[in-house]
């Protein structure tokens, strides 16, 4: 009776730690700062996809994800338009920020984005140290790679040296780096130029409703690219070991 009793009292003791240990798991909260190539879509609109979209697939249920990245923006105009101030604002501390800016950065035709690189350095530097000053964690991402052959079908990195510009900042500031510039590079150039079209907005006409005349656009991405990105991602949280985050992986 008396073993009995012990044994129930240990079970009961168990019980309670478990108890306690799941009520005081911590939440991840995952916000992410980017442009078209990462932000949210209407599946139901449109076959386009950012890989923002796809990455709380990777996660299990104890991960939130803010996807604020908008569409057009570069580091200046989302500062200047308040999306980095009002990101900021919801985020606390031990919070994890994504920063994946440089498409509309290097884009010269329209000078509400066009940052030069020396500046697009400075924004960067400033996103990593206001979220620094929070407590919370910074990740900075080059910007992905785009659908860019030469006539001889050769792939060609298409962003110049803003990648190199954030490879600066990580290092300078001692914050993690992913690098998708050269991760998807690799994803795209070892299919080559025609099977790579199956991950970007790039397709013939009839396919898609909203698109009955097709579409030739080497930068954004269908749902595989999207995914093949976000697993990227995943791949330099590991390569990081950003701990808090992999032990959250599915």
């Amino acid at each position: 009776m008396m073993r009995t009793k012990i044994k129930y009292q240990a079970l009961l003791i168990t019980l309670l730690l478990m108890s306690f240990s799941f009520a005081g798991k911590k939440k991840i909260r995952i916000f992410m700062a980017g442009d078209s190539t990462m932000q949210n879509y209407n599946i139901n609109k449109t076959p386009q996809r950012g890989w923002g979209q796809m990455l709380p697939s990777f996660f299990n249920k104890d991960v939130t994800i803010f996807n604020e990245a908008r569409g057009g923006r570069s580091t200046k105009s989302f500062i200047k338009e308040g999306l980095w101030q009002k990101l900021l604002d919801a985020v606390q501390k031990d919070d994890w920020v994504f920063i994946e800016f440089g498409h509309n950065d290097q884009d010269k035709r329209k000078p509400e984005r066009y940052t030069p690189p020396e500046n697009y350095k400075r924004n960067l530097e400033k996103m990593v140290k206001d979220v620094l000053a929070k407590g919370a964690h910074p990740i900075l991402l080059t910007p992905i790679a785009m659908r860019s052959f030469k006539p001889d079908g050769k792939y060609y990195d298409g962003h110049g040296i803003y990648p190199e510009k954030v490879k600066e900042v990580a290092k300078e500031l001692n914050v993690p780096l992913i690098d998708l510039d050269k991760s998807y590079g690799e994803v795209v150039s070892n299919l080559g130029s025609e099977k790579s079209k199956a991950l970007f907005m790039n397709f013939g006409p009839n396919i898609y409703k909203a698109f009955p005349n097709g579409d030739k656009d080497n930068t954004h991405q269908r749902e595989a690219g999207a995914t093949e990105i976000a697993k990227l991602a995943v791949q330099g949280i590991k390569d990081n070991n950003i701990k808090p985050l992999i032990e959250n992986l599915k």
